[in-house]
């Protein structure tokens, strides 16, 4: 368990404040499982979600306290997905992290003396900043791989198409589906319901709002690229099972009459002259390569190959 003082700046505590100052309590979904005794949260404490039965991005308004949760669509070094649970009050703002991500984020304020206000609303502001803070850098990154994939195709690399594009496909969707959920997070915090935020930190929730509206758009765009791409995939896969089939097609028109021909004296009936005559043999191979070139010719005249 760790505590901070919201002042201008996050102040590290020994020990929890008197229950007027506003201040940020972290713990771990175990350390909620005890129920600790916290002052002014005895009652909103247990309705605190813990992170690890997190699901969605979500923030729901009671008279007294403001609860929700947050999954990111990242992964821990050892690949735990970040999930996070909170309770805002007016004097408090309760964090609940298994990862420890969020005890860097806290650091992070308190090494830089970053500016987080005198209240809870311009704290929790300042903590979504910090978790939205690289997501353009890493969705650039996504466009970069797609870009690769697309580059991929029209050069005619096809062995890792599927598997990568699989991938890219699902993070795509699952970044767009954080900044929708989000995004309603964002105005359920606007709408101040439980009257804890000042007109200003109703303004600064607003400016979230429009950045995730940015971000949620870049990540639709970036599902649209993958679409095309895919579609770029298959019409490239469509053209060269075209070609094959017109060359089977070909080799196919060649040879019929050859088999004709074949079927012709493979019956054995009585009274074909051919097959007493001396030069019957060579006269249908002769007739058989006559056919190949004039077939051939026909095919390369109206251009079907």
């Amino acid at each position: 368990m760790y505590w901070y003082e919201i002042e201008s700046n996050l102040i590290p505590l020994e020990q929890e404040p008197p229950p007027e100052r506003p201040a940020v309590v972290l713990l771990t979904s175990e350390e909620l499982f005890r129920q600790p005794q916290l002052s002014g949260l005895e009652r909103a404490l247990r309705h605190t979600p813990a992170a690890r039965d997190v699901r969605i991005c979500k923030a729901e308004a009671r008279s007294d306290y403001l609860s929700g949760t947050l999954i990111l669509p990242r992964m821990t070094k050892s690949g735990v997905r970040l999930t996070y649970g909170y309770l805002i009050t007016r004097a408090r703002v309760v964090l609940v992290d298994d990862t420890g991500s969020l005890q860097s984020h806290l650091k992070h304020f308190v090494k830089e003396r970053l500016f987080v206000g005198q209240g809870t609303g311009r704290f929790f502001y300042e903590l979504l900043e910090q978790l939205i803070a690289k997501d353009l850098h890493h969705l650039e990154e996504i466009e970069d791989q797609i870009q690769m994939l697309e580059d991929e195709v029209l050069s005619g690399e096809f062995e890792r198409f599927s598997a990568s594009m699989t991938g890219l496909r699902k993070s795509t969707m699952a970044w767009f589906r954080y900044y929708s959920q989000l995004g309603d997070v964002a105005c359920r915090l606007r709408e101040n319901q439980n009257g804890f935020f000042s007109g200003g930190e109703q303004q600064l929730f607003h400016m979230f709002d429009d950045r995730v509206g940015r971000l949620r758009e870049e990540s639709r765009l970036l599902r649209e690229y993958c679409a095309q791409v895919q579609t770029m995939f298959q019409s490239e896969i469509d053209i060269r099972q075209n070609r094959t089939m017109k060359i089977l097609t070909v080799v196919t028109t060649i040879f019929l009459p050859l088999s004709l021909l074949a079927g012709w004296y493979g019956m054995n009936f009585r009274g074909m002259p051919e097959l007493s005559w001396r030069y019957g043999y060579p006269a249908v191979i002769a007739v058989s390569i006559a056919v190949v070139f004039i077939s051939l010719w026909i095919c390369k005249k109206r251009k079907f190959w």
